[in-house]
């Protein structure tokens, strides 16, 4: 498996370009089912996500082609069929759920494994299955396999007892072509949601509420190609803002929504941070000392728990005390051990998590366990004092484009081991 070498101590400097948001493109992509037409994605991030996904349409007969250069997906899913998706392809990421709400909708009856993804706790998808239930659908769960059918979709009032994401896209996709209206009450408002919703708009449905907390959809008889530009990716863009506060550097961020990132930056300055935004671009500057500060995990608007693996490397570095609080995910402090390698000073307490600001990192052999927490160890890497080696990094390549590159082009001393 391939590594990220890193040596700290270098200030970053320049500018970086946000890609499109993976947790908006991968629903627009199973969405796209939904159609029986051809639908174009531009400006899509080259992700190993994406690939999976549309790999998995694939296995059901859509077709699909891919320009890594443009970044354009054209999806033609008139050639769908409704067999059982490849396994495989569906146990290696949990987004691949999506496309059982758009195949229970098209064709009223489909067979998928249970999902996979990160290990950062327990992510039940009896939401997804009570709102389709709700709808109609008759639900069988056996031998590691989910099987729906409904000899109709009825629109009904869906009260979800979390906001989940994941739940609240697959109902919309599940319920676009159901007969009457249905809402979907204490939804998830994401912006990815919202973009979900716009998306699915564009191809003829008639969706209301986005961004708040009730959606309301009115059942069409069917939906049409289209074609849509994803929004930027508010993680990414976190990372790269974190990144410039560890590191105590001035850099400009272009393909910033400013609204999807407030939490990120409300906390950054309550911390010392100074940002000025412009159109679409955010200056950082980080060149003061920071304040330690509280951290809590919620569904948006609230903190997301995207950042807090990357808010827990930044807080290992200022001195004084910080407690992180997860609320959305039980077993997501498991990039705790791997800082504490380099020598954070981190106390774990159920959910909470007690920092104490060190004076230095020290660069170390340290292993990405997800995603984010992948992130946050580059960002770790960035400060650390010496070599610091990132293993597992498919984790990383998951989520973020190209990471090392734009790293570089900043001024850090990162480069990828490709290992045989």
């Amino acid at each position: 498996m391939d590594k990220l070498v890193i040596r700290g101590g270098c200030k970053l400097r320049g500018e970086v370009d946000i890609d499109a948001a993976k947790n908006a493109v991968l629903p627009i992509i199973a969405a796209c089912i939904l159609s029986g037409d051809k639908c174009e994605i531009w400006n899509a991030p080259m992700l190993r996500d994406v690939f999976v996904l549309c790999e998995a349409l694939k296995s059901l007969c859509a077709d699909i082609d891919i320009d890594v250069e443009k970044g354009k997906i054209i999806i033609d899913t008139s050639g769908l069929m409704n067999v059982e998706p490849d396994g495989e392809l569906i146990r290696k990421m949990r987004a691949s759920f999506l496309i059982m709400g758009p195949m229970i909708s098209r064709f009223g009856k489909f067979k998928v494994s249970l999902p996979g993804g990160c290990n950062i706790g327990t992510r039940p998808i009896d939401l997804h299955l009570k709102g389709f239930r709700a709808l109609g659908v008759d639900i069988k769960i056996g031998h590691g396999y989910v099987e729906a059918s409904a000899s109709r979709l009825i629109g009904a009032r869906i009260y979800l007892d979390f906001p989940s994401v994941g739940a609240t896209e697959n109902i919309m996709m599940a319920s676009v072509m159901a007969e009457g209206e249905t809402i979907i009450e204490n939804a998830a408002e994401e912006p990815e949601i919202e973009d979900l919703g716009k998306f699915l708009n564009s191809m003829g449905a008639k969706i209301t509420g986005l961004g708040t907390d009730t959606i309301k959809i009115t059942g069409v008889k069917e939906l049409r190609g289209a074609s849509y530009k994803p929004i930027f990716d508010r993680i990414e863009a976190g990372t790269f803002m974190i990144a410039a506060a560890i590191t105590k550097s001035t850099i400009k961020i272009n393909g910033i929504i400013e609204d999807h990132i407030k939490p990120i930056t409300a906390k950054l300055a309550e911390m010392g941070v100074d940002m000025e935004m412009s159109g679409e671009s955010l200056i950082i500057d980080a060149a003061r000392d920071l304040k330690p500060v509280d951290i809590k995990t919620m569904p948006y608007p609230g903190f997301p728990t995207d950042m807090q693996a990357q808010m827990m490397s930044l807080l290992c570095c200022i001195k004084g005390t910080s407690v992180i609080t997860e609320t959305i995910f039980e077993n997501r402090f498991m990039h705790s051990s791997e800082l504490k390698r380099m020598g954070a000073s981190i106390k774990i307490d159920g959910r909470s998590a007690v920092v104490e600001g060190v004076d230095r990192l020290t660069g170390c052999e340290v292993k990405a366990t997800d995603l984010r927490a992948g992130a946050a160890l580059i960002l770790a890497g960035l400060i650390g004092e010496g070599c610091t080696e990132i293993s597992d990094i498919y984790h990383i390549d998951r989520g973020y484009v190209g990471i090392e590159k734009k790293f570089k082009n900043l001024g850090a001393n990162i480069k990828r081991i490709i290992m045989d």
